[in-house]
């Protein structure tokens, strides 16, 4: 178990408790008359297996003996159940980070040629700096826009407002973002400043890590493509 999910016997369990009182018993799919061939706990292992071992369907579903259209359904069905509740409440004081990704994506009504030679979305996402869970994520935007539009035209700056954001250097034009101390004309800063970029990086450095996990469990892919109608 413990290679499959990084869990412990004792937090998976936890885990199936949770996915059951979301509901995930009692989940079909969606033919009258046809139950899961696998059960709930089973279930729940293929989605973890999946997430954290990156495997593709084709190898996902024999894995567990089923098919792989059968694998998609329960990944698709239970993926949403395994989700982090969201906090209702937040500390006035908590800092997010935000940034930019691009994720490839084959659909052309959204994506567009990017600085990476790829039809790609521009994905926002914004994490808490102390606990580095995701706090927020954007609605995809064409991947040629950058960052400092993107914040602004995909609804992020709406979601994190009230609290203090970080962000790089590509977010000019939104004085509400904390960003490093730019090189003025002359091309010298002050030791305080160079010393607050210093800190300002290894903070921010925390997002880079978060987007670099969430594209190896393909959830960003899977973000940019349920997003778009």
């Amino acid at each position: 178990m413990a290679p499959f999910t990084g869990l412990q016997p004792g937090r998976f369990r936890k885990l199936v408790r949770v996915v059951a009182q979301r509901g995930g018993d009692e989940i079909a799919d969606g033919r009258p008359g046809r139950q899961w061939r696998l059960d709930l706990a089973d279930r729940v292992l293929l989605v973890a297996a999946y997430w954290r071992t990156n495997l593709t369907m084709r190898q996902i579903g024999p894995l567990f003996g089923v098919s792989h259209s059968a694998a998609h359904r329960v990944i698709d069905t239970l993926g949403p159940l395994l989700a982090p509740a969201p906090v209702r409440r937040r500390r006035i004081d908590q800092v997010a980070i935000v940034d930019g990704t691009l994720v490839p994506t084959r659909d052309h009504r959204l994506a567009a040629p990017s600085k990476n030679y790829r039809y790609s979305a521009n994905v926002q996402v914004a994490i808490d700096a102390d606990t580095r869970l995701v706090i927020a994520t954007s609605d995809p935007q064409p991947g040629n826009r950058n960052d400092c539009t993107a914040y602004r035209t995909s609804g992020i700056d709406q979601k994190l407002a009230g609290r203090p954001v970080m962000a790089d250097g590509g977010y000019q034009g939104n004085p509400d973002v904390i960003m490093p101390y730019r090189k003025p004309a002359d091309g010298t800063l002050t030791d305080w400043q160079e010393d607050l970029n210093a800190i300002h990086r290894k903070v921010r450095a925390r997002i880079e890590h978060a987007l670099a996990r969430m594209k190896c469990w393909k959830i960003l892919r899977a973000r940019a493509v349920t997003r778009h109608p």
